[in-house]
């Protein structure tokens, strides 16, 4: 699944490449509002396009991509070449012992410095969200289990953040991933899309809101920690120089009380509702189980 938008110059290389090394392969190019000829390239390699009326945006073009594909594992990455279709096998190499295989660019991987530090903070922040070490939380090239792909569909944004959304459920959801290194190429015809500062603080957003999702007591503990130690701070501060507790202790340290119940509600919600959608997606399986069977009786 290749999203693509204004990629005519480079597209067309990166289909011929996966059709040369995976002849058997479903490619699919989600061609999401191009002004330039993305589509006629595409097709022209041989992919299998699938076209947006009108720009709506990187995420959304990889969940159309996922809908349509027909196979049981997902590739995912990006259409400007940066990402080497000779590392498919690398990760489709780890399937389906994983749920997901992520590619992790290494430094000289990264667009910039800027980029580099960015990321880095990020896969930081995201690992102490997930518990698990996270090496490259952006990244946009992937396999995954498509039936996995499909339960978090309602979750992915249309922007540039997916990477960042699926990640994160998947392993906050006690799914398996696997980083694999790869060795990113820089971008050789146009330039990227992303902008630093606007999607920069939309990624991190995403990340505070998968959090609460699925696990609100790792975004709440912190602003607790934080309330009780600077009641705690201002009351030694206060008892010492005039000798009485104040109200502003007060109002920090009952605070950080009210927080502190407040998260566990919503751990008890979160909760609960992870439980019941993982009991109507075994219902649904069951059904489509039973279906399949009846099928079968009936073919033979």
């Amino acid at each position: 699944i290749i999203p693509a938008f204004n990629e005519a110059a480079s597209i067309g290389n990166v289909v011929q490449q996966i059709r040369v090394l995976h002849p058997g392969a479903e490619i699919i190019v989600i061609d999401d509002g191009s002004s330039d000829h993305t589509a006629e390239a595409a097709l022209l390699a041989g992919g299998k396009v699938y076209a947006h009326p009108y720009n709506i945006g990187n995420g959304a073009a990889v969940k159309s991509g996922i809908r349509v594909a027909s196979g049981d594992i997902l590739v995912l990455m990006d259409g400007d070449g940066q990402h080497d279709p000779a590392e498919i096998q690398h990760l489709l190499a780890f399937l389906p012992e994983y749920d997901m295989v992520v590619g992790a660019r290494t430094r000289k991987g990264q667009a910039s410095i800027g980029r580099a530090l960015g990321n880095r903070f990020y896969n930081q922040f995201a690992s102490y969200v997930a518990k698990f070490a996270i090496e490259d939380l952006t990244s946009g090239f992937r396999a995954i289990k498509a039936d996995l792909a499909r339960s978090f569909l309602y979750l992915l944004p249309n922007t540039y953040s997916y990477p960042t959304t699926i990640t994160l459920g998947v392993l906050r959801s006690g799914r398996s991933v696997k980083y694999v290194p790869i060795q990113a190429q820089s971008r050789k015809v146009g330039k990227s899309k992303i902008r630093f500062f606007q999607d920069g603080a939309r990624f991190f957003m995403i990340i505070v809101k998968i959090c609460t999702l699925y696990s609100p007591m790792r975004v709440f503990l912190p602003v607790i920690f934080i309330m009780f130690v600077l009641g705690l701070f201002w009351y030694v501060y206060t008892f010492l120089t005039e000798g009485r507790f104040t109200n502003m202790s007060a109002l920090l340290f009952t605070t950080s009380i009210m927080i502190f119940m407040m998260s566990l509600i919503s751990e008890q919600v979160s909760q609960m509702r992870f439980e019941r959608r993982s009991s109507e997606r075994a219902r649904v399986v069951s059904i489509d189980g039973g279906r399949a069977r009846e099928d079968s009786q009936v073919s033979t």
